[in-house]
């Protein structure tokens, strides 16, 4: 099992009260598989997708991801997870403007103290494989949105993360860019990937193998695997 969150509660302290946005959240995924965690916009999908990639921590319950419980790590320890473990896939690419998309895509080896010619390498490699091979020095400004979603699949996938943390993926993309990414999901997925994909969008969920349902901070029992029909 790669994730296995066990009675997770997240709530959030707002002058004197107290307000939960998750409520004994349990949820598995195993090495592979592909699932989106579906919800409405204040359903808790994003702290939940927040935990899952220790941007935040739960106020109780277990995480363990690969076997090992990081719910009570330091935050260099957390550090250190997302920057290996997890890769991030954002709504508006969080790409930076003055960098070629080698240098983006480049820029997680960097932290992770790979050395230049080998950082070169790698990101030319995994630029490659999201089908950029040919926009390796164009700035994000001379990519199109879809590109630019590829060009931040690539930096997440640069370091072989044991995840693809998706949020959003095809929210700032027109319906053609948003195929073509969920196409090339799918492709990952085929390759190995563990894919988790949060989204509000019926549409871009019914991509992955299996679909969450997160309503006001609880899942539902709508966890179902989607049929290949």
């Amino acid at each position: 099992m790669i994730l296995d969150l066990q009675h997770i509660y997240k709530d959030y302290q707002q002058d004197k009260l107290v307000v939960p946005v998750l409520k004994d959240i349990c949820l598995q995924v195993k090495e592979g598989e592909y699932v989106a965690i579906m919800g409405p916009s204040g359903s808790g999908k994003t702290t939940l997708m927040n935990i899952i990639g220790c941007l935040d921590r739960p106020t109780s319950g277990t995480y363990e991801l690969a076997g090992e419980d990081i719910s009570k790590y330091k935050d260099k320890d957390m550090s250190n997870v997302r920057l290996r473990s997890i890769g991030f896939v954002f709504q508006s690419f969080h790409l930076l403007p003055r960098q070629s998309a080698l240098e983006n895509v480049a820029l997680p080896l960097s932290y992770a103290g790979v050395k230049k010619k080998e950082r070169k390498e790698l990101a030319t490699r995994a630029l490659e494989r999201v089908g950029l091979g040919d926009r390796l020095n164009f700035k994000p400004t001379q990519l199109s949105g879809g590109q630019k979603q590829r060009v931040a699949i690539a930096r997440a996938m640069v370091n072989n993360p044991r995840i693809l943390l998706a949020d959003e993926p095809t929210g700032a993309l027109d319906s053609k860019s948003g195929k073509q990414i969920m196409e090339l999901f799918e492709t990952l997925h085929e390759e190995g990937v563990t894919i988790v994909m949060i989204t509000h969008d019926k549409a871009i969920a019914s991509n992955a193998k299996r679909v969450v349902h997160i309503i006001d901070g609880e899942i539902t029992q709508g966890d179902r695997e989607v049929s290949d029909e």
